[in-house]
């Protein structure tokens, strides 16, 4: 099985979680580490963080795990959840 991981930074656990959930996946676990499953793939949110940019500026870093049988499934769950995570300024 291939396997790809991502840090996140600045969007909530919860929200990752949903956005699993919107692409087809069933959650599997309620604590550390996060598991959602669907019938191609498989994602997992492994850990969060806490990341001190100066000392009054903190974002949140989470990290995810994809996991797919090949690597078309792999690239194209990728794509779809960049999607998802993808802020845009203004």
């Amino acid at each position: 099985m291939l396997q790809q991981e991502l840090e996140f930074r600045g969007i909530n656990r919860k929200h990752l979680g949903m956005y699993f959930e919107e692409l087809g996946g069933k959650p599997i676990t309620n604590q550390f580490p996060y598991i959602y499953k669907s019938d191609n793939w498989c994602g997992e949110i492994v850990g969060e963080d806490e990341l001190t940019i100066t000392s009054t500026f903190k974002v949140n870093t989470v990290h995810v795990r994809f996991y797919a049988s090949d690597e078309e499934t792999l690239k194209e769950l990728i794509k779809n959840y960049r999607v998802k995570t993808r802020r845009i300024g203004g």
